[in-house]
């Protein structure tokens, strides 16, 4: 069938489609603008949907491969494929821009072409670094992310938004540059972008450390891991909802996918090596971050904080080199980008309200907004782990099999859980309980678009925390190649 042999093509580049049509459509009819950038959204998701029910996850290769020549000249392809590793964040990445389009149907009121064009941009650009297997078609789309996240941020966004958006653009374009030193370094020597090409090649020992450093220094930027965080605070912070939504649920876990796509199959030695390294710095994030948290009074910073404690967990888990804790951290890495995007979503339910994002200026919502307040719990919940939730099983695995390989690491991580809890409750007792704020006693309830985009989450939330396997297939096989290289 045409549409499977080309699927990866079609989830790509559709919703170019929407993208000439809103460019056609007058400005001034919003309503058609929106209704495009959700139905091109929601077919695109649909096509994800079929990729995934169409994967064979006993099959550790790369699957719905398109491969043809491209620039010539340097020898590079137009090469897709997925795998076990990259499959569940494709209809992820639809997904989140589907309900980023739904949260902020009434909330975006200047510009309203321009920003549905940014978040299908966003969404090529994303779902081509999860598919390309050319280093210099991955380093495109890679960069191409940057241009409507650096819109989105600075002309949608807070006060401080263009303080925000350049730091957010000026470290990762920083950390991208060595990338693409060592991708050129790569292609001198051996004459090929070709990803499965360059697998399994001799380095010098020196050679294979400053490669994986190069590469290493782009993702960590990108996940974020400490001390190189401090971009994220005040991108999320300063971003609109959707904004937040997309770096929390997408973005930030491509770092962690270069890990295990390129770092960790391309530079073995080297990332054995640098693994004490890095299992370090995942402590300190995984606690730092927790301590952070208590310290904020402003919701989306609290948040974005926490974004840096979670995705140390993910680090942890795949420097474990350990088959439990690595099919943990991409597990882990599906549902921070559930939990903590929907946590931003709540966030820009109030604060479309409101207009506030201090947490002492709330207080008493779970009686003007009951509904609202549960659906809050249940992400609260799944952010600090309880068990029949996606976090905890995540958390789990990865503590688990992290044990197994390093004791210390495990002992001091397994903290940041007991610090998670306390901020996450802290946070929902001051906003949700406590006397009615004057501040929120007339807040109207949740809108239809907003309960529409919340719903999927909490779905979500459960299918995976009572479900795990359903997920866990899909990666086993990959997980098991990728770490022969570690034996």
């Amino acid at each position: 069938m045409d549409l499977l042999n080309n699927l990866l093509s079609w989830i790509l580049w559709f919703p170019l489609i929407g993208i000439v049509i809103i460019f056609l459509i007058n400005r001034t009819n919003e309503k058609a603008i929106k209704w495009v950038a959700l139905i091109t959204i929601l077919i695109d998701f649909i096509l994800s949907l079929i990729l995934l029910l169409n994967f064979n996850f006993s099959d550790p290769g790369f699957q719905f491969v398109e491969k043809k020549k491209w620039l010539d000249f340097l020898n590079s392809y137009y090469f897709l494929g997925v795998d076990g590793i990259s499959i569940l964040f494709i209809p992820l990445t639809t997904l989140t821009t589907l309900l980023c389009i739904l949260i902020s149907w009434n909330s975006i009121k200047k510009k309203v072409k321009e920003f549905h064009l940014a978040l299908l941009f966003t969404n090529i650009s994303i779902v081509g670094t999860l598919c390309a297997l050319d280093l210099l078609l991955f380093y495109i789309f890679w960069e191409a992310m940057l241009i409507p996240m650096y819109l989105i941020i600075g002309i949608w966004g807070g006060p401080r938004r263009i303080y925000a958006t350049l730091k957010f653009f000026l470290y990762t374009f920083f950390g991208s540059v060595f990338m693409l030193i060592a991708i050129i370094y790569l292609y001198i020597k051996f004459g090929t972008f070709d990803y499965t090409l360059l697998l399994n090649k001799g380095y010098s020992f020196g050679i294979e450390k400053l490669l994986f450093l190069a590469f290493a220094l782009a993702f960590a930027i990108k996940i974020p891991m400490w001390p190189v965080h401090t971009w994220l605070p005040d991108a999320h912070t300063e971003a609109p909802t959707a904004g937040s939504v997309i770096l929390a649920g997408i973005l930030i876990k491509l770092g962690a996918y270069g890990f295990l796509r390129f770092v960790l199959p391309m530079f073995p030695h080297a990332s054995a090596y640098f693994t004490p390294l890095i299992l370090t710095l995942s402590v300190i994030a995984i606690i730092y971050g927790g301590l952070a948290c208590l310290a904020q009074e402003d919701l989306k910073r609290l948040i974005a904080y926490s974004s840096v404690s979670h995705m140390g967990f993910v680090t942890l888990g795949i420097f474990s080199l350990n088959p439990i804790a690595m099919k943990g951290a991409i597990l882990q890495m599906i549902n921070h980008g559930i939990v903590t995007g929907a946590l931003f979503m709540c966030v820009g339910v109030v604060y479309d309200r409101t207009h506030s994002r201090a947490i002492n200026y709330y207080g008493g919502l779970a009686t003007t907004m009951p509904l609202y307040a549960a659906l809050f719990m249940i992400f609260t919940l799944a952010s600090i782990g309880l068990p029949g939730t996606n976090g905890f099983i995540g958390e789990f695995l990865i503590l688990a099999g992290t044990f197994l390989s390093n004791k210390i690491a495990t002992t001091f991580a397994a903290l940041g859980v007991i610090i998670g809890a306390g901020y996450m409750l802290w946070l929902y007792q001051r906003v949700f309980f406590q006397k009615v704020s004057p501040n929120v006693k007339n807040l109207p309830p949740l809108k239809t678009n907003e309960l529409v985009a919340l719903i999927p989450m909490v779905i979500l939330v459960f299918l995976i925390g009572l479900y795990p396997n359903l997920f866990l297939d899909f990666m086993k096989t990959s997980v098991a190649n990728l770490l022969m290289n570690f034996k």
